[in-house]
C-alpha cells in the first residue's frame, strides 16, 4: 500500500512524493485471523446452546444466510473440534463439540477469571485518560471485544466494583464515570517498556547518545520506531526526528484542556494518548472508525489519520479485512503479538486443535 503523503516542489524539477510503505506482516494479521474467528464464534454459538449442540437447520438463523456457508466448511474441515450428530430416525443433525475440544473449553473460565483484573485496571486508566474521566457507556461498549470485556460487564465488572465505576446520566446520555483516581496507574505502556528493557537514561547522560539509523533512540521522551522495510530515513529526516524524540512533552494522563493544541509538546503528547490507548486493546490494534469515536473524549486531532501516517514507525493502517485497523506496530514480532493476555493464550490453545500453528489472536 503505498498512499502519497504530500508533494514537494523543487524548483523546476518534478516533485517527489512521500509514500507509505506498506506492512506485508500486520496485514498478513488481518488474513490469519479469519479461520480462527470463524472457529471461536461457532464454539461461542454451540456453548449458548440449551443442550451445548446446534441444529444445524438453525445456524442461518445465527450467523445468516451467506455465513452460514462458510461455517459449515469450518465444521466439515476440522472434526476434531467439532462433530456432527443426528439426521437419522426423528433427531435432526446438530453439531457439538469433540471430547477434546470439550476439555480446552472449560478452561475459558479460568482464562476470565484471570482476566477480570487486567479489565479493571485498564477500564480505569481508560477513563483516566479522557478529559473529565468519564467515557459515554455506548462508546466502552464500542471497543468492548477491542478491550476483551465480558458481554455482561455492566453487571460483572462495572457494578461489582462500585470504589471505581459508576454509570450516571448526564442530559440523557449513560456515562461511565471514574470514582477514584490512582496515581500509581498513571504510568504509560511506553513508559514501562522502556523500564522493562533498561533504557531510560539519566538526564545527564542524555548529551552523548544520538539517534540510530533505524529511529529509535535512547530516552525518556523517546517512542518506540518500527519503520517498514522499504523506508530509509536520510540524513535530515533523521536529525528531525531526533529532536522530536528528545522533546519532553505532558504525560497523556493530564487533561488535555491545560494545553495548547499547536504547541509541538502538545501535539507530541496526543501521540502518547493514541499510544497508549492501543496499549489498552488486548490486540494492541483497534478498527480506525472505533478509534474516531473518541475524539471528545481524548481530543484527538481533527485530521486523526494524517497524524497516524506522519508517525508511521509507531502506527500502521491497513486496510485489509472488512474495515480499516490501526495497528501498534512495536507490539508485533512480524504477525506474532509478542505479549498475549490470558483469553488470547486460551484461544491460540483452542484453535491450535484444528492444526493452526497461528490465530491472529482473534477475540469475540
Amino acid at each position: 500500500m503505498l498512499v502519497s503523503v504530500r508533494q514537494i516542489s523543487n524548483g523546476g524539477k518534478r516533485s517527489k512524493k512521500k509514500i507509505y510503505h506498506r506492512d506485508y506482516q500486520l496485514d498478513k494479521v488481518m488474513d490469519l485471523q479469519k479461520k480462527p474467528s470463524l472457529i471461536l464464534r461457532l464454539k461461542s454459538i454451540i456453548q449458548s446452546q440449551k443442550h451445548q449442540r446446534l441444529l444445524l437447520r438453525d445456524l442461518e438463523k445465527e450467523v445468516g444466510f451467506v455465513a452460514k456457508w462458510n461455517f459449515m466448511s469450518i465444521i466439515e474441515k476440522y472434526p476434531s473440534i467439532f462433530r456432527v450428530g443426528g439426521g437419522s430416525g426423528k433427531e435432526l443433525p446438530f453439531v457439538t463439540l469433540t471430547a477434546k475440544a470439550e476439555k480446552i473449553a472449560r478452561e475459558e473460565g479460568e482464562a476470565r477469571n484471570l482476566m477480570e483484573p487486567i479489565l479493571v485496571k485498564n477500564l480505569r486508566k481508560l477513563l483516566m485518560l479522557s478529559i473529565d474521566c468519564r467515557v459515554p457507556l455506548e462508546k466502552v461498549e464500542l471497543i468492548g471485544n477491542e478491550l476483551g470485556l465480558p458481554q455482561d460487564f455492566k453487571k460483572s465488572l462495572i457494578f461489582k466494583y462500585p470504589e471505581y465505576f459508576s454509570v450516571k446520566d448526564i442530559n440523557g446520555r449513560a456515562y461511565l464515570n471514574l470514582e477514584s483516581w490512582d496515581s500509581s496507574l498513571e504510568v504509560t505502556a511506553r513508559e514501562e517498556r522502556f523500564g522493562r528493557e533498561g533504557m531510560l537514561q539519566s538526564a545527564g547522560g542524555q548529551k552523548k547518545l544520538r539517534i540510530m539509523k533505524d529511529g529509535n533512540y535512547l530516552g525518556p521522551f523517546a517512542f518506540k520506531m518500527c519503520y517498514a522495510a522499504g523506508f530509509r530515513p536520510n540524513n535530515s529526516y533523521l536529525e528531525e526526528l531526533e529532536k522530536w524524540q528528545k522533546m519532553e512533552f505532558p504525560s497523556p494522563y493530564l487533561n488535555a484542556r491545560r494545553f495548547e493544541v499547536a504547541d509541538p509538546k502538545t501535539r507530541k503528547r496526543v501521540v502518547a494518548v493514541l499510544h497508549e490507548l492501543l496499549s489498552l486493546t488486548m490486540e494492541k490494534r483497534m478498527i480506525s472508525a472505533k478509534l474516531d469515536a473518541f475524539h471528545s473524549e481524548y481530543r484527538l486531532p481533527s485530521k486523526l489519520l494524517l497524524c497516524l501516517i506522519k508517525h508511521h514507525g509507531i502506527f500502521y493502517i491497513t486496510n485489509k479485512g472488512a474495515r480499516s485497523t490501526v495497528f501498534l506496530k512495536e507490539a508485533y514480532d512480524g504477525t506474532r503479538l509478542v505479549d498475549k493476555c490470558p483469553i488470547l493464550t486460551f484461544n491460540d490453545k483452542f484453535v491450535a486443535l484444528s492444526g493452526r500453528n497461528e490465530t491472529g489472536h482473534v477475540t469475540i
